[in-house]
């Protein structure tokens, strides 16, 4: 999950100031080659840092109401790399991810709430088949290059933390930490 989820919508209240009035919801696409899911956990005295591709998402923004504004994001699971060979046949192996059996990863925001700082995300995370609430920190920006007030391009940097336990991923526990942190880097730009 290479910088997937490191500050999704935390910023839509920051960057709303910034930004020109959106007046209703815009659907964006996602840029899937230059967005990026990061990962790290700890393995013994080390931190492993990985990444996960985006396989789709589908979001709306509403720069006026972030009632209106929806995420929905799955992530390929096959396509994880895990810091070297092991980590990586570890990570998708039956006992933590099983990729086989359960391809995707995905996340559905159920509620947003703007802050002086970007926007707590709220929503639910399928890991395994198994489905949690969890919490993300998000904030929003222009692209690099966009002049003040465009929101054609942005990008949301979404940050958070999870339990492998809680989602049925907990194996080689004696070894690798439970806690992972998610780095999430997803450039969109507005759909015409």
């Amino acid at each position: 999950m290479r910088h997937l989820l490191t500050r999704l919508l935390a910023c839509l209240a920051l960057s709303a100031a910034p930004l020109v009035a959106g007046a209703a919801p815009h659907a964006y696409a996602l840029e899937t080659d230059t967005s990026v899911v990061g990962f790290a956990w700890t393995l013994g005295p080390d931190t492993v840092k990985g990444t996960m591709p985006v396989k789709r998402a589908d979001m709306v923004i509403d720069f006026d109401s972030a009632a209106n504004t929806h995420v929905a994001v799955a992530l390929d699971v096959t396509g994880a790399v895990a810091g070297f060979p092991f980590a990586t046949q570890g990570m998708k192996s039956r006992k933590v991810l099983w990729a086989d059996r359960f391809p995707e990863i995905t996340f559905e925001s159920t509620a947003i709430r703007p802050d002086d700082d970007g926007a707590e995300v709220d929503g639910l995370l399928t890991v395994r088949g198994i489905t949690r609430p969890v919490t993300f920190r998000a904030q929003l920006y222009r692209q690099k290059g966009t002049q003040p007030g465009d929101r054609r391009r942005l990008a949301i940097v979404v940050t958070g933390s999870l339990s492998r336990a809680a989602f049925g991923a907990d194996g080689w526990s004696g070894m690798a930490g439970d806690r992972v942190d998610l780095t999430i880097l997803a450039r969109i730009r507005r759909e015409e």
